[in-house]
């Protein structure tokens, strides 16, 4: 199970780590010290949805059309450099700073709503999480210890980012 576990939770987390607009707004809850829990709930439940649906899809679709994974892994690779480099460039452009203060506390029902179109409209989500961990996943032989991996990463990550940021309220102020 180790063998699929460790890959599975590295690629998750390495994918997460980017911080977009999600990850500031879990950051900025957790500064605010809003909604954290259910932010963080519904974050890491969010991708562990969408891991599943990928690892299971990917699966299945690998034994049907042994052409797509290769297809897939090709793309996604093209992707992911672009991706980087539009990532890299912004990084070097730089100018843009998150600050804790700039929204008024709003309800737990307005926040969530937010959450959610942040997470499911954003088109790299469904990249990143169904297609990449997807495709990545039917390469181990136990594809539900790779999954499994992946959505432990997936529940760290967010409950230490959201109840973490507290910590980083002094850098923010």
């Amino acid at each position: 199970m180790t063998s699929a576990f460790l890959p599975g939770f590295a690629l998750s987390l390495t994918l997460i780590l980017a911080i977009g607009a999600q990850n500031a707004f879990v950051l900025r809850q957790g500064l605010k010290q809003q909604h954290v829990f259910w932010v963080c709930a519904v974050c890491a439940l969010s991708d562990a949805l969408l891991i599943a649906v990928g690892v299971a899809g990917f699966g299945a679709l690998g034994a049907a059309l042994p052409w797509f994974e290769p297809i897939m892994r090709y793309g996604e690779a093209a992707f992911l450099i672009w991706y980087g480099a539009q990532n890299a460039f912004s990084a070097w452009r730089g100018g843009e700073a998150l600050v804790a203060d700039e929204v008024a506390s709003s309800s737990l029902r307005r926040t969530i709503l937010t959450l959610l179109a942040l997470t499911w409209l954003n088109p790299h989500v469904y990249l990143d999480t169904v297609v990449l961990l997807g495709s990545i996943s039917a390469q181990y032989q136990d594809r539900l210890a790779f999954g499994t991996g992946a959505v432990t990463a997936s529940f760290i990550f967010f409950f230490g980012l959201g109840y973490g940021a507290r910590l980083l309220t002094p850098l923010f102020a």
